[in-house]
């Protein structure tokens, strides 16, 4: 198989696959593809409400009771569909995992509060705390010189 990927600002944007048939690993471009039109937003859901979620004002993403949930930038939670692997998918690089079941905004953070215990937190700008994990601690340590 044979890959190209070709930069010019001066083009249209498009994208072609030849192949030999169909096959599942081609429906999953054409999927992705697809799905690369909106990806500046999720859908958020409330009890009363669907609404458009701009991901860079998304602060984190997290699991709680097996459901998924956005905390926005005004600290409200919004209910996403999907897991939170799929939602990691979409979101670009200003996202990394902090913990097993949540994945932070880099650009949304406002500081690294630690316990005596050796615990650290995140907090938010919108006052959101989340717990991060040593494991992901020292990964971010290493990618972001912390």
């Amino acid at each position: 198989m044979i890959f190209k990927l070709i930069i010019d600002k001066e083009k249209e944007e498009q994208i072609v696959a030849t192949v030999h048939q169909r096959s599942p690993l081609t429906d999953e471009i054409q999927a992705l593809v697809a799905g690369t039109e909106r990806r500046d937003e999720l859908t958020g859901y409330t009890e009363e409400d669907t609404v458009i979620l701009k991901i860079p004002l998304i602060e984190c993403i997290c699991v709680e009771d097996g459901k998924t949930f956005a905390i926005y930038s005004d600290g409200v939670r919004y209910r996403l569909r999907g897991r939170l692997y799929e939602a990691e998918a979409r979101l670009g690089s200003e996202f990394v995992r902090i913990n097993k079941s949540a994945l932070a905004n880099w650009s949304r953070i406002r500081r690294f509060k630690a316990s005596i215990a050796g615990a650290v937190d995140v907090e938010f700008k919108s006052g959101h705390v989340e717990y991060v994990s040593r494991r992901c601690f020292s990964e971010l340590k290493r990618r972001f010189d912390l």
